[in-house]
């Protein structure tokens, strides 16, 4: 554990250096190609530093923070593009969280231009919004990997929600401490209700650790950030599971690198922005399945398997389905929340079960994410005693 530890410093460590050095590159190399060649190094740099930790803990979050995040972030900041990039420049310290780190900085909407008097609305009647089943239409072709803002402000809006209290996240550590108490008894326990513990642990293990890397970002750095997740068990379609409420931070940085080059350039090729979204959608859920196959084999360090491919690749696909039926409709029929909502649910956990989790369970990580645990554990109890007994011996 100790020399896992000394890794984990060295590697962070080495990530500092780097992105100081990129911010440097940043102030004398242009922008385009001369400084995409001067960040790429670093880039490559960033693929390897995960091997160097085998903890699944650990190695786990250094992957999505610095193989994924930072990297994304880089190859946008080479074209003065993303959240590196802004007029004024960003100091170094914000520089630095901001790349490695799984956090979006809020910013403050522009201010609001009064209306001219033909454009407001008479309050008392105002445009009707809604179906005749009372719920508020959606635009297929604005709301995935949108986070709910709006179409001329896609990224960097004022949150659906704020953020969630402490009590919350007190909550959610609580629960996913008896999660990990319920593994002991395993042996009892129906194999799928084990899975969808797991999905479970997923969820609040991922919000927790994203939660308190935002606090710390928070306090040290004064940024106001935006909430990580936004309750994806409410979810009630694909659209809005994966673009408004699962995962955000990966959303906000897959849209710039990913959706948005792939939809422009799919306009230009189809003649069409409304049908280039089919494109842009499934090229980003391509992007995320091969990332994802990468930080499985930082934790596994195992030839892959491609199922966690096939599971994106899946759901890029039904994505595309369910947008391409929202159109033919026109919003004119929508399922009651009490059923899609379910349905949501049911499709992800149940397509996880078939080709998310057999990978993660052939490379023993639950297992080892358990040992872990019980090592953690052991360390505090162990400084509890050694606290207890100092403070016993001088009294």
């Amino acid at each position: 554990m100790d020399s896992e530890l000394k890794n984990f410093a060295k590697v962070w460590f080495s990530v500092f250096i780097s992105l100081c050095y990129c911010y440097a590159m940043g102030k004398l190399v242009p922008r385009g190609i001369p400084r995409l060649l001067v960040v790429l190094p670093i880039v490559c740099l960033f693929l390897v530093l995960p091997l160097n930790i085998s903890s699944v803990h650990l190695g786990g979050t250094t992957a999505f923070f610095v193989a994924w995040l930072a990297n994304f972030k880089l190859l946008l900041f080479a074209f003065d593009k993303g959240p590196l990039s802004s007029d004024p420049p960003i100091s170094l310290g914000r520089f630095v969280a901001v790349a490695c780190l799984p956090i979006k900085v809020q910013q403050n909407p522009p201010p609001k231009l009064p209306e001219k008097p033909q454009n407001i609305q008479n309050k008392e009647n105002p445009a009707p919004k809604s179906h005749s089943n009372g719920q508020t239409r959606e635009n297929p072709d604005e709301k995935f990997l949108s986070n709910g803002h709006s179409k001329a402000n896609p990224v960097y809006g004022k949150p659906k929600k704020g953020q969630k209290s402490p009590l919350n996240y007190a909550i959610k550590g609580l629960l996913l401490a008896l999660l990990v108490r319920v593994y002991d008894y395993s042996e009892h326990i129906h194999p799928t209700v084990i899975l969808i513990l797991y999905c479970i642990h997923i969820y609040f293990g991922l919000e927790i650790i994203l939660a308190i890397v935002a606090a710390l970002a928070r306090a040290l750095l004064g940024l106001d950030l935006e909430p990580q997740f936004d309750d994806p068990y409410l979810s009630t379609s694909l659209q809005d599971f994966w673009g408004r409420r699962w995962n955000l931070v990966v959303t906000s940085i897959l849209r710039p690198t990913v959706y948005e080059p792939v939809l422009h350039i799919a306009a230009r090729v189809t003649g069409s922005r409304r049908w280039a979204l089919m494109p842009a959608v499934l090229g980003t859920f391509v992007v995320s399945a091969i990332m994802h196959e990468l930080i499985f084999y930082y934790l596994g360090r195992e030839k892959p398997t491609w199922e966690v491919t096939g599971f994106f690749l899946l759901h890029g696909v039904c994505l595309m389905v369910e947008i391409a039926l929202k159109k033919a409709f026109s919003g004119r029929f929508r399922l009651p929340r009490l059923i899609s909502g379910p349905l949501t649910l049911g499709f992800v956990m149940v397509t996880g079960f078939w080709l998310f989790f057999p990978q993660l369970l052939r490379c023993n990580m639950d297992v080892r994410a358990l040992e872990e645990y019980a090592a953690i554990g052991a360390f505090f109890k162990k400084a509890f005693r050694v606290v207890s007994s100092n403070s016993f011996n001088t009294s």
